[in-house]
């Protein structure tokens, strides 16, 4: 039996200590905040609401599935999940879209919009499916060690679909010319953190997750998934440590021999690094153990970071779904200003969760949980004035769009952007998804889930592979167990699996 630390309990601290737990070894989690989750933690108030503080679009029902399967549980023996009907709304300056759960009505909304455009949305969805299914069963499960990796029959089989080397925005618009169907097809890469333009085609496979899949809800929110996951590794005997940055992981003949919490020295076979990846290198290791020096992840390609507020509403709001994507702005100006020319935007676009249309856990009776996201560059300088600003351009947009007042009834009101995402997780300039997913951040050209010169050191979370994203983020933490236990075979540490 190995003695295992994994640092950070975010969902690929997690996956990993859960796979671990499980082979049979003592792991233990160190967390520097208080609860486990990461950017999944929950804000509990005083009067009554409960705010998931980060994800809150739960897609790829399977592969949460597939992690409770692996270790002997079910979805739902933790949490009831609820198909959304409709998924979401997209609201434009003149009119809204109502995305159905049902793909036959999805059809029935292009074809109104763009004549000819249902039939082009099969083609599209079957490409998507193929490369979802190709995506999130092989590519997605890749360590990213190898080019060999990528030697396998089915990937070469099916290399030229999966459109790796062709650009998603030129992938979109050889299907679909209106202006709105291009937006409701282009807003998913948004969440893989680069301008469509950037992103491979690959990446339609996000399109079939949405539209085909389906938008999913675990009631109690996205903090009852990471709640089940702690669950699961604590049944397997985890102990976690919370209050507890990791200050420093010492290392002595190119392996890594203990780490420093709390000024105390606590001696480990192997480690798991699922903090931020810059963070554990610049931070916790000396120059020479490192894998990037610091100009390698000052030319990276980041994901947006968010300006957030979680907003208690001490009435109901008629008009608004669980999710509601404003686009009643320019998004290619909005994403310029994200990613060409980083600046805090002119004319944003932003997203609403009200979560408590679907849960009344969540509020107070007759009470709304208001979640208002604007993407922004990482890095901007963020103050309270600038924050402010924001918030009364979304808030007044909203109430536009609703026809309700709402600022006189905000019962709670907190925010969140750059300087906290750095100060709860070491984000590297305050992003919020990690990596941008562009042609070369894909894949092999991910940073290394391997530490190249410790043997037991191995890195988990959205700035390696798979990427951003919750699902992805799952299976990150699996990667990682699983490469870390191919080391503990070599050296004759016991496992049960």
């Amino acid at each position: 039996m190995a003695k295992i630390a994994i640092i950070g309990a975010g969902f690929s601290g997690l996956s990993a200590t859960a796979y671990l737990t499980a082979a049979g070894h003592e792991v233990h989690v160190f967390e520097k905040n208080y609860t486990a989750g990461g950017r999944a933690r929950q804000l509990k108030t005083g009067n009554g609401y409960i705010f998931d503080m980060g994800p809150s679009w739960y897609w790829m029902p399977e592969i949460f599935e597939q992690f409770f399967n692996d270790l002997g549980y079910r979805v739902s023996d933790f949490y009831e999940l609820k198909l959304l009907s409709p998924s979401f709304n997209m609201v434009f300056d003149d009119s809204v879209i109502s995305i159905s759960a049902q793909y036959s009505k999805i059809r029935e909304m292009f074809e109104s919009i763009e004549i000819g455009s249902a039939a082009r949305l099969d083609e599209f969805m079957e490409e998507a499916q193929f490369k979802y299914e190709t995506g999130m069963k092989n590519l997605s499960k890749m360590p990213g060690i190898s080019l060999f990796e990528f030697l396998h029959k089915d990937l070469l089989k099916g290399s030229l679909r999966l459109q790796i080397f062709s650009s998603f925005s030129k992938h979109v618009r050889k299907y679909f010319s209106h202006p709105k169907l291009i937006a409701l097809m282009e807003f998913p890469v948004l969440f893989l953190g680069a301008m469509p333009q950037e992103t491979p085609a690959l990446y339609s496979l996000m399109n079939y997750a949405c539209l085909k899949l389906g938008t999913w809800y675990p009631s109690g929110g996205l903090g009852k998934v990471t709640e089940a996951m702690m669950k699961v590794a604590e049944a397997g005997g985890a102990n976690f440590h919370f209050n507890s940055p990791v200050e420093k992981i010492q290392v002595l003949n190119n392996k890594a021999t203990s780490i420093i919490v709390n000024r105390q020295e606590i001696h480990f076979d192997a480690i798991v690094a699922s903090a931020d990846y810059h963070h554990v290198e610049e931070k916790l290791l000396e120059p020479a153990y490192r894998n990037y020096k610091e100009r390698y992840w000052d030319r990276k390609t980041l994901a947006p970071s968010a300006l957030i507020y979680y907003l208690g509403i001490s009435k109901k709001i008629k008009l608004l779904e669980h999710h509601t994507l404003f686009f009643d702005e320019d998004l290619l100006q909005h994403s310029k200003e994200i990613y060409k020319n980083p600046e805090w935007p002119k004319k944003p676009l932003f997203y609403v969760c009200c979560p408590s249309k679907t849960d009344d856990t969540v509020a107070p009776a007759n009470h709304e949980n208001l979640f208002l996201l604007m993407p922004i560059a990482p890095g901007l300088e963020d103050n309270s004035s600038t924050r402010e600003k924001y918030f009364k351009i979304m808030i007044e947009r909203l109430q536009k769009y609703t026809g309700d007042d709402i600022i006189s009834h905000i019962g709670f009101k907190k925010s969140y952007c750059v300087n906290d995402f750095v100060a709860d997780y070491n984000s590297y300039k305050g992003n919020a998804y990690g990596l941008a997913n562009t042609l070369m951040q894909t894949a092999i050209l991910k940073p290394k889930i391997r530490n190249k010169k410790i043997k037991n050191l191995f890195y988990a979370g959205q700035l390696t592979v798979p990427g951003p994203g919750v699902p992805p983020s799952l299976i990150s933490g699996k990667i990682a167990a699983e490469q870390l236990l191919k080391y503990l075979k070599s050296k004759k540490y016991e496992t049960v699996i």
